[in-house]
């Protein structure tokens, strides 16, 4: 059972980001200064992984 209304859990997860924060922008660029090239948020594999080494 969920302590919070459906209201205040809604305000909570309305602030937390997912995508494109300062760590993960942070491992990309990182990524790509060492040669590794990848995709990003790819929909069509199972859990949405935030980057994906299609050429390895």
């Amino acid at each position: 059972m969920d302590r919070l209304t459906p209201e205040k859990r809604s305000w909570n997860m309305s602030r937390i980001k997912s995508k494109d924060t300062t760590l993960k922008h942070t491992v990309r660029s990182f990524l790509h200064r060492n040669g590794f090239r990848f995709r990003l948020h790819v929909k069509d594999l199972p859990g949405k992984p935030d980057i994906v080494f299609a050429k390895i």
